[in-house]
């Protein structure tokens, strides 16, 4: 590295903003996590014994699965070599994968693969690193916002070792901004700032979790907030408030998508209006698909509604074809409607039994045969066949019912539905 390479680095540190300069450069200043992070947690034994195996960090944005890679780089007597899947390409890592095997036959030292957003890359591209991870060329440590087991390969995910990140709590937060505000080396020490407590409780609160978002919005209250005629700079919850963009909910993947209308239908199937309309609400608020929400309201009306309340897929039914015709804003309304009331009705999963234990039966015994007085009889002919004979017409009879065995023969006795009181 030139001078001039060199001096570009180290201003580009300085310029960094906040939330990459105050990243953790050891495990104890790590913040939150406990629960795999802990005292005698796996993976802050692997860490502290660089005895590390390929990894996958998965987890929301902001809580601290680049941060952790940081510290294992800072920790770790392997080389380390960052990469980030959203820019590189086959040649990265081809360029990576020599590197690792000169590493290793010229050095014996170990070479950690770090990708930033694994699942930024396609199939073809996860199946190259596969073999180097078997053989130990690499020790992979791959970290995504989306659920691995919807954007990692199989064989990959098999052979590294998962550990899931939780959006950080609000304790955690308020620890990072007051470490942010008094660190003079990395933070915004230099600048006389003072955040109220109200302020700090504001931007943890609305950060959602995310440490960035609450870091970068402290720094941008710090640099825009004109200090006072002692050259103090006071950060109250008005200017955070200002400063704090709005957050953006976090709905960008199969996994989101999946675990929200998940959420969803086990509120409506619980009985609890007032936690499926909040899914709701998240759903429409993040661009869902009215008419996919529509159908998943119909289909938890007759699976886990059904005959207790028959009117409840009357209304989900009508709700459907209403939000197609209607369309958004109005659509919430009618979702809102229809999804109350299907999490209000009285419940019976009776339907869904009966035609799994019919499925069953069809799948075990096959084709049994039809009584014949059952079979069509609207053809020339179908008495020489015995067709229809001796069928009982319901309506012939008192109360338009009669007595007759409907079932084939073999199964006569089964109960497939029975109705819930």
């Amino acid at each position: 590295m030139d001078i001039f390479s060199y001096q570009a680095e180290k201003n580009k540190e300085k310029m960094a903003p906040l939330a990459a300069r105050m990243r953790p450069r050891s495990l104890e200043e790590v913040v939150g996590q406990e629960h795999i992070l802990g005292k005698d947690k796996l993976l802050s034994r692997l860490i502290r014994s660089d005895q590390l195996h390929s990894l996958l960090f998965f987890g929301p944005p902001g809580t601290g699965k680049t941060s952790l890679a940081k510290v294992i780089a800072n920790s770790s007597k392997a080389d380390f070599i960052p990469i980030n899947a959203t820019t590189a390409g086959k040649k990265d890592m081809e360029e990576a994968v020599a590197r690792a095997k000169e590493n290793m036959g010229g050095y014996g030292r170990k070479t950690i693969l770090f990708v930033d957003e694994i699942h930024r890359f396609n199939k073809a591209q996860q199946d190259y690193l596969l073999p180097h991870v078997e053989e130990g060329t690499i020790i992979l440590i791959g970290a995504t916002t989306e659920n691995p087991y919807f954007e990692v390969n199989t064989a990959l995910l098999s052979r590294s070792q998962l550990f899931e990140l939780h959006s950080l709590k609000k304790e955690d937060i308020v620890k990072l901004l007051q470490t942010a505000t008094q660190d003079k080396t990395r933070g915004m020490g230099n600048y006389n700032a003072v955040l109220e407590e109200e302020a700090c409780d504001f931007l943890a609160e609305h950060a959602f979790g995310d440490a960035r978002v609450a870091l970068n919005a402290l720094e941008l209250a710090i640099l825009s907030t004109n200090p006072s005629a002692t050259g103090e700079i006071r950060i109250t919850k008005e200017v955070v408030a200002e400063c704090m963009q709005e957050k953006l909910l976090r709905y960008d993947g199969e996994s989101e998508h999946y675990d929200t209308i998940s959420a969803f239908i086990k509120s409506m199937r619980g009985s609890d209006p007032q936690a499926a309309v909040y899914y709701l609400s998240k759903m429409l608020q993040s661009g869902e698909d009215i008419r996919f929400i529509a159908r998943r309201i119909m289909i938890c009306a007759s699976e886990d509604v059904g005959n207790a309340d028959p009117q409840a897929l009357v209304l989900a039914t009508s709700a459907s074809l209403a939000v197609e015709r209607i369309g958004m804003p109005e659509a919430q309304i009618i979702l809102s409607q229809a999804c109350t009331y299907v999490a209000s009705a009285k419940k019976s999963n009776a339907c869904v039994k009966a035609i799994m234990s019919a499925n069953e039966v069809v799948r075990e015994k096959g084709n049994l045969p039809i009584p014949s007085y059952l079979k069509d009889a609207h053809y020339a002919g179908h008495e020489q066949l015995g067709r229809g004979i001796g069928y009982k017409y319901p309506h012939d009879y008192p109360g338009h019912y009669v007595e007759q065995q409907y079932l084939p023969s073999e199964i006569k006795d089964m109960i497939f539905y029975e109705r819930e009181e």
